[in-house]
């Protein structure tokens, strides 16, 4: 039996399962799909957000600015890409400064540093490729981006490798309340805990509905977006914002911490936790708005385009709770769920520790190193790496300069890319200009050969996404 079993791999489960790894318990993640940070957690903007627009008092506020605040360590600690640009909410009138203002107030309630208004001649003179109807913002120092998926896996690694286990393809479909913890299976395996935590995004509510507590209802909410090529990297330095509303903070266009310019999302209630079609509709929103908060957008530039589904609570709020003894829900974690996240974890943790107390392990190491190692190293430090691993010589993609090194190191470090995307969130191998049009058939090889499989069995995504028939030279009815 295990002590804790956290249900779902996304940043906010990750999170929590390397602040549980920090204790003498055991730990088990459970998710559903084949890889980690497959859901909400895959799609969304990157931003960390600074905490002005969330209501005071919520626990969306305190937990946003809090988390906000750790993040620096949080990403030092785990080797991720971190970029402290600041964020900026657009006015376009007089008739905007109200709202802005009222925002600039709520933000100094929550406890947000740094805040202030500026009026157009500064406005322009820190984004100069603002449309000329950008009359003055509100300007948010502490705002930054993060890459979401990079910061799941590094979470979710090193707990693994702080003792926590990480069972994939783990769909739960039924939890039974036992004298003492719980039964959690799925359609061939049986797992025992005596803590759960629920952290499975969009589908919480079926996760909590097993354990008899039906207050949680999640509504998916599709986001649209659009990505430029690294050359449009000037294009903005902060993270542009439209006043928020009732169905978020709108479309937005931002800097990446990859060194890409993200474009979005819309904002469209949905019924299907599965949707994640792209519209003609939806891209036309976000390009038409984009040029409206920007003098131009090169749109002739867009390299890929996808859609994220946020888990929308019904609570208006975070829904972080413990309505059946020993089972826990993080649910309703919708933006600003990244930001929090890091808070979000110790909140959970806190409770958990005041009806089950835990020891903090004396060898807890929160230590990872980055999984960009070799291209942040120097010329000489590259050599010396070279030199220990001559597949660090090898450059395999070349829109991102990605090595066989790098690579290789993905499909052994905790926890383990197993696929063609997999891949691609942990080195960014075909996340460049041509989405991996040269160097796709050549991770292909090497995934299996390391994994022992056959070229034919390598998928994209997992499941039946199988990419290759066969040899070109030695497929069926091919002299």
């Amino acid at each position: 039996m295990y002590d804790a079993v956290v249900i779902g791999g996304g940043v906010v489960g990750g999170m929590i399962a390397r602040e549980l790894s920090r204790y003498d318990i055991s730990v088990c993640i459970l998710e559903a799909e084949n890889d980690v940070a497959m859901g909400a957690t895959r799609a969304n903007s990157g931003i960390v957000h600074a905490g002005f627009d969330a209501k005071f008092g919520s626990l969306k506020a305190k937990l946003n600015v809090k988390g906000s605040k750790m993040m620096p360590k949080v990403v030092s600690e785990l080797g991720v890409k971190y970029v402290n640009n600041g964020s900026l909410v657009i006015g376009f009138s007089e008739d905007d400064r109200a709202d802005l203002e009222a925002l600039l107030e709520n933000g100094n309630k929550n406890g947000v540093e740094g805040l202030r208004i500026l009026e157009k001649e500064e406005l322009h003179e820190k984004e100069p490729n603002l449309s000329q109807n950008a009359y003055l913002a509100l300007y948010a120092p502490t705002g930054a981006i993060v890459s979401p998926y990079e910061l799941a896996i590094a979470a979710i690694g090193n707990a693994m490798d702080n003792g926590a286990e990480l069972k994939l393809g783990f769909k739960v479909k039924k939890i039974e309340k036992q004298k003492e913890g719980f039964k959690i299976y799925s359609d061939n395996e049986c797992v025992d805990a005596k803590i759960v935590i629920n952290a499975a995004g969009l589908y919480s509510d079926v996760i909590a509905s097993m354990v008899g507590d039906n207050s949680v209802k999640i509504t998916p909410r599709r986001g649209e977006y659009m990505l430029l090529d690294k050359q449009c990297a000037n294009l903005v330095s902060c993270t542009v914002f439209r006043k928020p509303n009732k169905m978020g903070k709108g479309i937005l266009v931002s800097p990446t911490a990859d060194g890409n310019i993200i474009l979005g999302p819309t904002s469209e209630n949905i019924e299907d936790k599965e949707d994640k079609t792209t519209t003609a509709a939806g891209l036309k929103k976000v390009a038409t708005e984009c040029l409206e908060n920007l003098s131009s957008v090169p749109l002739n530039n867009v390299i890929t385009s996808f859609t994220g589904l946020r888990a929308v609570g019904n609570s208006g709020d975070f829904i972080i709770n413990s309505s059946v003894d020993g089972f826990y829900n993080a649910a309703g974690i919708e933006s600003p769920g990244l930001s929090a996240s890091p808070a979000i974890a110790e909140y959970i943790v806190d409770m958990i520790k005041e009806k089950y107390p835990m020891t903090k392990k004396s060898d807890f190491n929160p230590i990872r190193e980055s999984m960009f190692a070799f291209r942040e190293a120097s010329i000489e430090e590259k050599n010396k790496m070279i030199e220990k691993d001559s597949s660090y010589g090898k450059i395999v993609c070349r829109c991102e300069k990605i090595t066989e090194g790098e690579i290789l190191r993905a499909l052994h470090q905790n926890p383990k890319a197993t696929d063609l995307d997999g891949v691609k969130r942990r080195t960014r191998a075909q996340a460049g200009r041509c989405q991996g049009g040269f160097c796709s058939s050549y991770i292909v090889e090497l995934i299996a050969k390391e994994n022992g499989i056959e070229f034919e069995d390598v998928t994209k995504f997992g499941g039946k996404s199988y990419i290759n028939y066969g040899k070109t030279k030695g497929a069926k009815g091919n002299d």
